[in-house]
């Protein structure tokens, strides 16, 4: 990820729309009665056609690959502190082991889309705390050995003590690298993104949590599943109820959530996390373990497709002006009549 933000294009500035009236006095925003538009209502056009912003020169499998894999990471990472506190030592294993994994692939992804190691070496040449991408690059980077202290612990066997002190250091950091791309992305000029900014780290936590349940319930014996099965289902409901209040809150600009590649994606994701959250919640030993484990699969994949779900929406948004232009002019004349009718 080369850039934090999205930078206005240079195109000329774009007209505002304004009516024309008869005896306001100058005043926008108020009109007598018996008035009429002298000139016609404008309508949207941009320079060419061409879009307002530049879009993120972010690849869809590398930055989509990230948000997936960091957030099971961070999630599997507090859920294994959850579990060896309260004696379930397969669930404990398990999740480690599965947080270190995903946080290879994560880091790879990021990686990858850097283009070259080196540069993620260079966010961490200053801290600046009011960049999101400078605080993730420093929680990554005091996340990653606590996790791969723990798991090797945990797999191995040796040094007990480090790696306890490695699961709860890992578990402390764990939340806020399952959510902080929330943040990275609110703080982008994309449209869907930017003003999704209430609803998105709901979603990516609620997201990060039902993925590191699936997770639990696959890698633990069903006696020790009952936390990653309640992780599961909470999750789910948690990245629903946001998904579903960010459709809602944005209106126009949320069109993008419901249309082409990024709607089909959600779709799925949603039909994915409501079946397997409702098979995990009613699994069980034996013959269930197979439908529980079925559950769980479908979990992870809706959880997959909810990620590029968000990610294919906000480029929709970047690339197609309306998105940028028409929710900035309501706020003009929103502006506008509430300065006319203080006059």
């Amino acid at each position: 990820m080369t850039h934090t933000d999205v930078r206005l294009d240079t195109a000329p500035d774009l007209p505002v729309e304004r009516d024309a009236l008869i005896g306001s006095a100058g005043r926008p925003g108020r009109r007598q009665r018996g008035e009429r538009l002298m000139v016609p209502r404008a309508e949207f056009r941009s320079y060419y056609g061409r879009p307002v912003l530049k879009p993120p020169t972010w690849q869809a499998a590398d930055i989509g690959g990230y948000l997936f894999l960091g957030g099971l990471a961070g999630a599997s990472s507090a859920l294994a502190a959850a579990a060896d506190l309260t004696g379930r030592p397969g669930l404990a294993r398990g999740l480690k082991a599965g947080a270190a994994v995903a946080l290879g692939g994560s880091l790879y992804s990021l990686v990858h889309d850097l283009g070259r190691p080196e540069r993620f070496l260079h966010m961490l040449r200053v801290v600046k705390v009011t960049s999101p991408m400078s605080v993730g690059s420093w929680l990554l980077a005091g996340y990653g050995p606590l996790t791969l202290l723990a798991a090797g612990s945990a797999v191995t066997g040796r040094l007990p003590r480090l790696g306890r002190l490695g699961t709860l250091g890992a578990a402390v950091l764990g939340p806020a690298v399952a959510s902080y791309t929330a943040t990275l992305f609110a703080d982008t000029a994309v449209p869907v993104w930017h003003d999704g900014y209430r609803e998105l780290p709901v979603l990516f936590a609620g997201s990060a949590a039902a993925s590191a349940g699936a997770l639990g319930v696959l890698a633990a014996p069903s006696a020790e599943a009952g936390p990653a099965r309640r992780a599961a289902v909470f999750g789910t409901a948690a990245e629903l109820v946001a998904a579903y209040r960010m459709e809602r809150r944005l209106g126009m600009v949320g069109e993008p959530l419901r249309q082409g590649l990024a709607g089909g994606l959600l779709r799925a994701g949603k039909l994915l996390c409501t079946a397997g959250a409702v098979t995990v919640a009613a699994g069980g030993g034996g013959r269930g373990r197979a439908v529980t484990a079925a559950g769980a699969a479908a979990l992870l994949a809706g959880s997959i497709c909810l990620r590029f779900g968000i990610f294919q929406a906000g480029m929709a948004s970047a690339r197609d002006p309306r998105y940028t232009v028409e929710p900035q002019r309501e706020r003009l004349a929103a502006r506008t009549g509430r300065r006319g009718r203080r006059s």
